[in-house]
């Protein structure tokens, strides 16, 4: 299989001229080629103090002694991972990126009024979250590539858990090239307290999740779906398998169901963040059927990656290879974020 890249960065897009020889003639395919990515930045705090926002710590005279140059260097070094997201690819950003860990709307329009990031245009989806810490989750995206139709945010309530707080989950369907997709965008309760007793509250999320996909399938069964985000747990834990129903493999999904690629990606032992000496992928891609049916007209799930470039990692040391963080310890690390970013790249026949 041979293939030529011809770019069209002005449009998010790509063409694959891919070329299938036969036994007789060849046949010539071309592909509109998309990334979709979602990346925690890792508490993305300004240094001004917001009432009702548990920022003590980020600010000037708080414990990390968050000021002016720590936060702008944290804006150029996120703007330089998303400007790289897929970029070998389709030669721009992403077309669409969720983010997790992120204090309020200021910081997002000081993120992507960076240089890096400035010439793509991204617009913003973001609500404020009851989330205790005071963070949220937003999606952004590139103004001359997606028409936003709706957005909502969708509050996960515990019976018998009327104190319990976390960030709300994100819907917001727009169209892509005359194709409609669906994004929710994530970030599941962690695991703070231990795995086995914060279990409940992931299972609940997912609960919520997959109840904000049957509502969109409900409405329009070929609807094709991209569940995002910081999930807390792995592809094999029960939140995943029971209750958001993602399956493990292609050949498994069927009509109304959703496929995680990151599945197989975990199994090999590939990861987005690490702890204890072991790899986890809580950072996650999930798909509703009809981007990986064989009768989907439209843009189809082609790929999905990890983004770990040499330079997120720690280079040398105890934690080497580890995704380098902006704290450790309590100890500033000027380093990028504590979770590789992950994307998919979405291709449509013209």
């Amino acid at each position: 299989m041979k293939k030529n890249i011809i770019l069209q960065s002005s449009l998010c897009l790509v063409f694959f001229s891919v070329f299938l020889s036969f036994s007789v003639k060849s046949q010539q395919k071309q592909f509109k080629v998309l990334s979709i990515a979602f990346y925690n930045l890792e508490n993305l705090f300004d240094t001004i103090d917001t009432p009702d926002k548990n920022d003590v710590e980020y600010l000037p005279n708080g414990d990390y002694k968050w000021d002016s140059k720590k936060y702008n260097t944290k804006l150029e070094m996120m703007s330089e991972v998303i400007a790289q997201i897929g970029a070998d690819v389709t030669n721009t950003a992403p077309a669409v990126i969720g983010v997790s860990e992120i204090e309020n709307r200021k910081v997002l329009e000081d993120l992507v009024n960076m240089p890096l990031l400035k010439n793509y245009n991204f617009d913003i989806v973001h609500y404020e979250s009851p989330d205790r810490r005071g963070v949220d989750v937003a999606l952004l995206y590139q103004s001359s590539v997606m028409k936003v139709l709706n957005t909502r945010s969708a509050t996960l309530k515990i019976k018998g858990r009327d104190g319990f707080y976390t960030r709300d989950q994100l819907v917001v369907s727009g169209v892509i090239d005359s194709d409609t997709i669906h994004f929710i965008v994530n970030h599941w309760p962690s695991r703070s307290g231990g795995e086995k007793t914060s279990r409940p509250l992931r299972n609940a999320a997912a609960d919520l999740t997959r109840s904000l996909t049957d509502s969109i399938m409900m409405t329009d069964p070929n609807a094709k779906i991209i569940v995002m985000g910081d999930l807390n747990d792995d592809p094999s834990n029960e939140s995943l398998i029971k209750h958001l129903k993602a399956k493990k493999t292609i050949d498994e999904t069927n009509a109304g169901d959703l496929f995680n690629p990151m599945y197989d990606m975990y199994k090999k032992g590939i990861g987005t963040l690490a702890y204890r000496d072991a790899w986890n992928i809580f950072d996650m891609l999930i798909v509703s059927y009809p981007l990986i049916s064989k009768e989907n007209k439209g843009f189809k799930l082609y790929k999905t990656r990890v983004f770990d470039k040499d330079f997120l990692k720690n280079e040398s040391g105890k934690y080497k290879g580890y995704p380098k963080r902006t704290h450790a310890g309590g100890v500033y690390q000027a380093g990028y974020s504590d979770h590789f970013p992950v994307y998919l790249l979405l291709t449509k026949e013209i």
